[in-house]
C-alpha cells in the first residue's frame, strides 16, 4: 500500500550557516556596529537567544535573522517569536523557538484538512509526524497538492514516499 510522511524539520547545518551570516552583517551593518550582546544558537535546545540593549534593536535582530533564514531557504514560519522580551541586568534578552516537528494541535488540523476533503486515504499520527496512506499514488499526489495550498502555520516537508 502506497504511503508517505508529513515532518516539519529545518536542516541544521542550513540554519547554523543562516545565523552565521546573520551574525557577520550584524558586525558590519553601521547602527549595530557597537551594540553589546549578538545571536547564538543552541541546538540542543533548538533556540536562537537574541541580546542586544533595548527592544528596538532586538526587533532589528529579528529582522535580519529572518531574512537571512528566508535567503538561506528555509521557510520563515519554522521560527517560533511569540517569546516575551525578558531584561537580564543591561541586557533584553529574546529566545526564538526553532519548529521542528509536527505537534498535535497541527496534527490534528492537517489530518481533519485531509478527511475534509474526501480523498480516499489514511491519516495518522505518529510521534512528532503524520503517515499517510491510499491505495492509489494519485490520491496521495492529490494530498500532497492540497496541504501545499493549505496554510498550517509551519513548514511542512513530505518525505519516505513508498509505493
Amino acid at each position: 500500500m502506497p504511503s508517505f510522511d508529513i515532518v516539519s524539520k529545518v536542516d541544521p547545518q542550513t540554519l547554523e550557516n543562516a545565523i552565521n551570516t546573520a551574525k557577520k552583517e550584524l558586525s558590519t551593518r553601521y547602527d549595530l556596529r557597537d551594540t553589546k550582546g549578538g545571536m547564538e544558537l543552541d541546538k540542543k535546545a533548538n533556540t536562537i537567544q537574541l541580546s542586544s540593549e533595548n527592544s528596538m534593536r532586538i526587533k532589528a535582530l529579528e529582522d535580519i535573522l529572518l531574512t537571512r533564514i528566508v535567503k538561506q531557504g528555509i521557510d520563515g514560519t519554522a521560527l517560533d517569536f511569540t517569546a516575551e522580551e525578558q531584561a537580564s541586568g543591561t541586557l533584553v534578552k529574546k529566545t526564538i523557538k526553532v519548529r521542528a516537528g509536527v505537534d498535535k494541535d497541527a496534527g490534528r488540523k492537517i489530518i481533519k484538512t485531509i478527511k475534509d476533503s474526501k480523498i480516499k486515504v489514511e491519516a495518522q499520527m505518529q510521534d512528532d509526524q503524520i503517515r499517510v496512506s491510499a491505495k492509489k499514488i494519485d490520491d496521495l499526489q492529490a494530498v500532497i497538492a492540497l496541504l501545499r495550498r493549505t496554510d498550517n502555520g509551519q513548514p511542512l516537508q513530505f518525505v519516505n514516499m513508498k509505493s
